[in-house]
């Protein structure tokens, strides 16, 4: 494979939807573990994350379309807690104050859309699923039972063995109404799915493993001390209620101490998958990228 070429910039953050009125914050946006789709005549649509500040209530999801290196047209999400409502883009049946970031679109058919995404909201951090017929107006299958959830969602009560200490802010108390999480379907985020041939559904992404203080893997300054990232993958029939993760990539003997496994993006050929991943260095905090292959 020949060198890649940088050929420049393709998004900044030049929108008013994406820019903070806070003098000490930056607008930030992001297409990390989001879905880029060609269209017609060298067009794209790239789905992105826009921060204009830190704070989760001012996340969305956008949209920019338009050939690379030339101006794009953006659209950030309208949310509505009701119906979706007739927009670029749009996503209904969101409660009030839940904010999605890092989605990931799939085309389940001519007439069908599919959007997942992590909505961040008061207690809230969990993994949702939408559907369209028109590929913008988006509906909320399943708020209040996610496909995924966060360590620091109301809802997670218990957690898998080894990872009891996880939870790092104190959490809001779940509404009585509401189940609680599955320890098996709780994870960390950086989460990419894929539909497969056969119709159903696969995703990657980081679970922790708890490691001892005098573990050559422990770093006392990463945000995860204690923990080590490795991806793991999840199997459904429907792309909604998913199978308990596998541990797949975690580091060896042959990997530096450091090193951990932040995200794993794949791209499906027909003798093998070739994944691009996360290759993350808690020490220095970088992040770079590593070939990975599987038949």
């Amino acid at each position: 494979m020949s060198n890649w070429i940088n050929l420049g910039i393709i998004l900044e953050p030049d929108t008013s939807f994406e820019i903070s009125n806070n003098a000490k914050e930056v607008g930030r946006i992001q297409n990390f573990t989001s879905t880029a789709v060609p269209l017609k005549d060298e067009n794209w649509r790239i789905w992105y994350s826009c921060y204009p500040e830190s704070d989760h209530r001012y996340f969305n999801i956008a949209i920019a379309e338009g050939v690379p290196l030339k101006k794009m047209v953006k659209h950030q999400a309208v949310l509505a807690t009701g119906k979706a409502p007739k927009a670029p883009l749009s996503i209904g049946n969101l409660p009030e104050g839940w904010r999605p970031i890092q989605p990931v679109y799939i085309r389940l058919s001519e007439k069908k859309h599919r959007l997942y995404f992590w909505v961040h909201g008061k207690g809230v951090v969990r993994y949702l699923c939408a559907e369209s017929d028109d590929g913008k107006r988006f509906e909320v299958l399943n708020p209040f039972s996610p496909c995924l959830y966060h360590f620091n969602d109301r809802a997670v009560v218990n957690l898998a063995d080894g990872l009891e200490g996880l939870t790092s802010v104190k959490k809001q108390k779940r509404p009585v109404w509401e189940k609680v999480a599955d320890p098996a379907m709780v994870c960390n985020d950086a989460t990419n799915v894929y539909m497969l041939p056969d119709g159903t559904f696969e995703l990657y992404t980081p679970q922790l493993i708890a490691i001892p203080k005098n573990s050559k893997q422990y770093v006392k300054h990463d945000n995860l001390q204690g923990y080590i990232r490795v991806i793991e993958r999840r199997v459904s029939i429907d792309g909604i209620k998913w199978s308990t993760g596998t541990n797949i990539i975690q580091p060896d003997n042959d990997d530096p101490d450091d090193l951990q496994f932040y995200y794993l993006s794949v791209t499906h050929l027909p003798d093998k998958r070739v994944g691009i991943l996360g290759h993350y260095r808690t020490e220095t905090q970088t992040m770079d990228m590593e070939w990975c292959f599987s038949t």
